[in-house]
């Protein structure tokens, strides 16, 4: 039976009889290195190869404005192939205001969110990169913050590879929305980062351009950065899990991922003290803030951006 997508519904099931859309079209193919088993060790080398781009691709900036038109206008407005659990997240972040409760403290919202994202199927969790708009993942990195009202709830991670736990010659890839970033790295507004883990005990990561035109730019600046454990945001002291740290991109990795570039050098503005700080929002999926910090003293720290939606991508997994 077909329906119509409401933002009523707090019950499970399929609308339509299509499966969701399959990602949009500007995210580009992932390199050899993906495709792996998440689980699976890898002996990795180090070694300096670029990415190299087939001439016949070509930056579409047609497809990318479409997509970032879609994304700023209203979530039901984007499009009808949604499941309602993707429709419950959004119900609950935008919500009309009879379903608001009358008493915010009889419950912990950021409890009832993470529940909300863990009834959404593994492979289906992507949906929400288009589904929730930037004003929609700002109120997510609002209602995380009261995870940490709760002990047991804020000792929950959104993937094994951003808690501290050893996952050395493993990776996760992610997928990576914002909006308002500054011309000079405006392809972060929708791109990839890899998280991977090395044989020194620590966490590392890199970002990954969405189209052909940034890939070319990252195979001479790769855009590595570490994750840090922190529990606040340094210009704001709101609380946090953990943060990206991009310092001037020349890491001493002890090894990565084969055909991954060794480390540069970061272009401006990412070499200027720039973090992303994140709150873990459910399984699969984190909301961050990225913060250009500055090396002066007497730098006044800004937001490069606004809130970031990442959400993992299990399309790799048999």
């Amino acid at each position: 039976m077909q329906q119509s997508a409401t933002a009523t519904t707090c019950h499970g099931g399929v609308i339509g009889l299509h499966h969701p859309s399959p990602p949009p079209s500007c995210y580009f193919s992932f390199p050899p290195i993906c495709r792996h088993q998440y689980g699976r060790k890898h002996n990795w080398k180090p070694i300096s190869t670029g990415i190299v781009v087939k001439k016949q691709c070509r930056l579409s900036v047609r497809s990318n404005a479409k997509a970032a038109k879609e994304w700023d206008v209203e979530p039901y407005e984007a499009s009808q192939n949604y499941y309602l659990e993707e429709q419950d997240v959004v119900t609950f972040l935008d919500p009309p205001k009879e379903l608001i409760p009358l008493d915010p403290s009889s419950y912990n919202p950021a409890y009832y969110l993470w529940k909300k994202i863990d009834d959404i199927p593994e492979e289906r969790r992507y949906n929400l990169l288009s589904l929730l708009n930037p004003r929609l993942v700002s109120r997510a990195w609002e209602v995380a913050g009261s995870r940490y009202e709760d002990p047991k709830l804020a000792k929950k991670s959104a993937s094994a590879f951003l808690s501290g736990v050893d996952c050395a010659g493993k990776l996760e890839l992610w997928r990576f929305r914002t909006s308002g970033a500054p011309l000079q790295v405006a392809w972060i507004n929708n791109c990839q980062k890899v998280i991977f883990g090395c044989t020194d005990g620590k966490t590392y990561g890199r970002l990954i351009g969405g189209n052909p035109l940034s890939r070319i730019i990252k195979s001479s600046s790769p855009l590595y950065f570490s994750v840090r454990q922190v529990n606040e945001v340094l210009s704001t002291e709101e609380p946090c899990d953990l943060a990206y740290e991009f310092g001037d991109g020349l890491l001493n990795l002890p090894e990565y991922p084969q055909e991954f570039p060794k480390p540069a050098k970061h272009p401006w503005p990412l070499d200027d003290q720039v973090y992303i700080y994140i709150r873990h929002v459910g399984p699969g999926m984190v909301v961050g803030q990225a913060w250009q910090e500055g090396k002066a003293l007497e730098q006044v720290p800004k937001k490069l951006c606004s809130e970031i939606l990442m959400v993992k991508d299990y399309s790799s997994l048999p």
